[in-house]
């Protein structure tokens, strides 16, 4: 699956209800691909293609990363233990993506 194809599964899993009154970006530095950011505004999501002025977190990984975190063999607290996942700005908000997106 390509990095442009796991997005779009992203916001295809994303809940809505979760998302209630959020007003939150966030940015995916994919080291051996594209960047891309989630705007999550009010119940919405919205996927673009390179990077937002002001993201409110910053996630950088490498693709095979990114798709074992989505697909839901990895976990994303592991990963950031083991060094295969950082995260610059509010880290707290990293632990609401398994909130906002349904992974596996």
């Amino acid at each position: 699956m390509s990095v442009a194809q796991v997005f779009e599964q992203l916001e295809q899993n994303f809940n809505a209800d979760a998302a209630q009154g959020l007003d939150l970006v966030f940015q995916f530095d994919i080291e051996d691909d594209k960047t891309y950011h989630l705007v999550i505004n009010d119940g919405t999501c919205s996927k673009h293609e390179g990077a937002h002025d002001d993201p409110s977190v910053t996630l950088i990984m490498n693709s095979e990363t990114l798709q074992g975190i989505v697909s839901g063999e990895t976990d994303g607290m592991q990963a950031f233990m083991a060094g295969q996942l950082r995260a610059e700005g509010d880290m707290m908000l990293a632990t609401k993506l398994g909130e906002l997106f349904k992974m596996g």
